[in-house]
């Protein structure tokens, strides 16, 4: 199971507002991967927080025969074709696309500026990436802790505040 996580909280110049730039994300993820599921897109806080606008996320899965190191670069390009700049970590973005989780694999590298990491190391901590992670894969369990989605997403300070939000279709 591969996952991915999408997020983003600035407006796209072409595409607009953040949820209708990332269903044209997903069209263009759909391009060069198979998208398995879809989870319902997510309004949250952003952790750490702070002034920016509220996010958008969602998580889909997805197939692929790409090494990991290989999905990571064809996922930084999407978000290049999208303006995403990466002048400050945790700062406002057009299109965010992380890899959550990577089959069962467990990276010695933890550290996501020395190359990939898998699982993702903050993906037990969100619940902007649990609550829609439990709604595609309630069977995946973290690697290295053993915990669904859910089961996390329980543990977690209410202070993380999120809401579904409707799908484009039935919002218009």
């Amino acid at each position: 199971m591969i996952l991915i996580g999408l997020g983003a909280n600035k407006s796209h110049p072409e595409y607009g507002p953040p949820l209708e730039t990332l269903t044209v994300a997903i069209r263009e993820i759909g391009k060069r991967f198979l998208i398995r599921r879809q989870s319902s897109w997510y309004r949250s806080a952003p952790v750490p927080m702070s002034d920016q606008p509220w996010f958008v996320n969602g998580v889909i899965a997805i197939e692929t025969e790409l090494a990991l190191g290989n999905l990571l670069g064809e996922l930084h390009e999407i978000e290049g074709k999208f303006g995403r700049e990466r002048k400050e970590k945790w700062g406002a973005r057009v299109l965010d696309l992380d890899i959550l989780v990577y089959h069962d694999l467990v990276t010695d590298n933890q550290d996501q500026t020395a190359g990939p990491v898998a699982p993702h190391p903050r993906v037990q901590e969100r619940a902007f990436v649990l609550a829609p992670l439990a709604e595609i894969a309630s069977e995946w369990r973290h690697p290295l802790n053993g915990l669904g989605a859910a089961e996390s997403l329980q543990s977690l300070p209410e202070q993380q505040e999120f809401e579904i939000l409707p799908s484009l279709e039935t919002s218009r």
